[in-house]
């Protein structure tokens, strides 16, 4: 039995990528000229797709990243938060008549309440809307929804 394994191990290729992303694109017929290279050169989804790698070198994330998540590389690389990701104001409750105001590019956002001072209890997930405000059901906190996105006119949300 040994010996068939061995035999057999002779044969065998080894495994070889059969896809890579350069090569894919390189294969496209999508011109790639227009890869934004910061964020002042980014106009549309086309110019957020990665070049790739060069012939013979191994990719890094920016090379070969697409979309959002080049978006977001661009940004770190000028020290731009572009997904806003600080913490909201948890100073103060928010009340009906002075919310604790969260801006968003939709026409929602998901917000974690953990009460004020941060930490007072746990982390309980809220929608706010541009139609309606959500309260905390643990400390009672309100937030309200600020949009700040231009809104598109065919109403798609991408």
């Amino acid at each position: 039995m040994l010996a068939l394994r061995q035999s057999s191990m002779r044969f065998m290729r080894p495994a070889s990528r059969m896809l890579s992303t350069s090569r894919i694109i390189l294969q496209s017929n999508k011109p790639v000229s227009g890869t934004a290279h910061n964020l002042a050169e980014v106009n549309g989804p086309d110019s957020l797709i990665g070049q790739g790698a060069k012939e013979g070198t191994i990719p890094t994330d920016l090379d070969q990243a697409t979309g959002l998540e080049r978006l977001e590389l661009l940004g770190k690389l000028e020290g731009v938060d572009v997904f806003d990701t600080k913490p909201l104001d948890s100073s103060r409750t928010g009340t009906m008549q002075d919310p604790i105001i969260v801006d968003s590019y939709d026409d929602y956002r998901y917000v974690g309440c953990t009460g004020s001072p941060a930490g007072s209890h746990t982390l309980m997930w809220l929608k706010p809307t541009v139609k309606q405000v959500a309260r905390c059901w643990e400390c009672g906190s309100v937030y309200k929804l600020n949009p700040v996105g231009v809104p598109d006119p065919d109403g798609h949300h991408h």
